[in-house]
């Protein structure tokens, strides 16, 4: 008689073995060069100011055209990996971007940098909703946020990594070394992926219904199924099912569909207004902190506490949402956020660097911290037929937001906005970020979405 194994629940009711723990690292790794390059043209930004004789706002259109291409990428092949998987996905985007990397450091004029930029960023805005997808469709219910929340650290150490090595290269070795150190990293990584990281189950299962090649998919499902729960007995007869559906339409239509619409625009609408004010604060902080009299070292350093509370953040509140839901945290986060951000702009704070480095920690811990939180609630909303598709669009659509906060902020500096204005406008859209986590909450409890339904379950499982 066969025996059925469904899937989804083998891996949720599975201790997080050494397999899991490989699939979080590279995740996790892969994501560190997604943090070192987007705060990478930041921090190397004053330098190249100095050394090309350019106003500071000529740099705007370089910023926006990475986080413009990183837009391009996340929309478009997000998509692409919920049809031929997450795995072939991030191994060519981490390859394709460490060769522009590489050719960044040989740019001579904007033009250049602004081609090379929008083309890296192609290449980088997969990679995200990727890593977090797969790292999710390998983790145990019970502690899946925060594994998720591990691997967005990637990101923010990555921004941390990024601001140490910047400050040790840039002094001996140009600002070029940056790009050139930058660009070797992921060229390791993506030989290290092609040779270990493993397509997801639940993806390999839902393909394996669409194809002809049933008894092959079968047998690579049992062995990594193997790997995850290797107590778990697995007959030569089982038959391997999911609780969930392959997605017979587009992709991009099925997120608006079975009562998703509403969560899906306010998931776009957060993002948006989250990404804007990390964007903004990553990308100019250390101009404006050179500006307020202080060193470029000093600048750099700022930058790196930023993500270094950024890191800090990610860390606490995966665990604080897997016991007490999205919610509770998340609008916690976001009035630190806007306490901490208006803050900065207050003369007192900017005269103190103890007192301008707390508000920066705290700025990047609800802000920087705030994001990977936000990609792993649409990983816990959407199915995983549309799981790289919901996060990619997600992060898509907020990364509008990511190109506005540069070009804005570079337009506001142009207006000589003093840094107490910038600032408080640097608040607004954490507002917007808070009233739409409220707005979030009130559609999933109507629905019964993932927000209440995965708190009430990790807090049965801790007790």
């Amino acid at each position: 008689m066969e025996k059925n194994v469904e899937v989804t629940a083998v891996i949720d009711d599975s201790r997080f073995g050494p397999y899991q723990l490989l699939v979080v690292v590279l995740c996790a790794l892969c994501l560190v060069m997604d943090g070192f390059d987007v705060q990478a043209m930041g921090y190397v930004a004053p330098v190249v100011i100095r050394e090309w004789g350019i106003a500071k706002e000529t740099l705007a259109p370089v910023f926006g055209a990475g986080l413009f291409g990183m837009l391009v990428g996340s929309l478009t092949f997000s998509t692409v990996a919920d049809r031929i998987g997450r795995r072939p996905v991030l191994v060519g985007a981490t390859l394709f971007f460490s060769a522009c990397m590489i050719a960044t450091g040989f740019a001579n004029t904007i033009g250049e940098l602004v081609f090379w930029r929008f083309v890296a960023g192609l290449g980088l805005g997969c990679i995200m909703p990727n890593a977090m997808a797969l790292a999710g469709e390998y983790s145990p219910r019970r502690i899946r946020v925060t594994l998720m929340m591990i691997v967005s650290c990637g990101f923010t150490l990555g921004g941390v990594v990024g601001g140490l090595i910047t400050a040790a290269l840039i002094p001996a070795f140009g600002w070029r070394a940056v790009f050139f150190v930058g660009g070797a990293i992921p060229l390791a990584m993506g030989v290290l992926m092609w040779l270990a990281l493993p397509e997801s189950i639940q993806f390999l299962l839902l393909r394996r219904r669409a194809t002809q090649h049933e008894s092959a998919a079968s047998e690579r499902v049992r062995r990594q199924l193997a790997r995850v729960a290797p107590n778990v007995p697995l007959p030569a007869d089982a038959v391997f099912t999911s609780s969930e559906t392959r997605s017979r339409g587009v992709p991009f239509v099925e997120l608006f569909k079975e009562g998703r619409a509403r969560v899906t625009l306010l998931l776009w609408i957060v993002n948006f207004a989250n990404l804007l004010d990390m964007y903004f604060l990553s990308n100019w902080l250390p101009t404006v902190v050179r500006d307020a009299g202080f060193s470029t070292q000093t600048a750099v350093l700022a930058g790196t506490v930023l993500w270094g509370g950024g890191v800090i953040g990610t860390l606490l509140l995966g665990r604080l949402i897997d016991m007490a839901g999205f919610t509770r945290v998340l609008a916690t986060t976001f009035v630190i956020a806007i306490a901490a951000t208006a803050a900065l702009g207050n003369a007192a704070v900017m005269v103190s660097v103890a007192a301008m480095f707390l508000a920066i920690f705290l700025t990047g811990f609800s802000i920087i911290g705030g994001q990977p939180a936000l990609n792993a609630l649409a990983a816990t909303y959407y199915p995983s037929a549309l799981r790289s598709t919901g996060i990619g669009w997600s992060l898509g659509v907020g990364r509008i937001g990511s190109v506005v906060g540069p070009v804005l902020g570079g337009a506001l500096m142009h207006l000589h906005w003093s840094s107490a204005s910038l600032f408080a406008a640097a608040a607004v859209p954490a507002c917007v970020s808070l009233a739409g986590i409220v707005a979030i909450h009130r559609a999933n409890a109507n629905a019964g979405g993932p927000d209440s339904r995965d708190a009430r379950e990790a807090a049965a499982q801790a007790h």
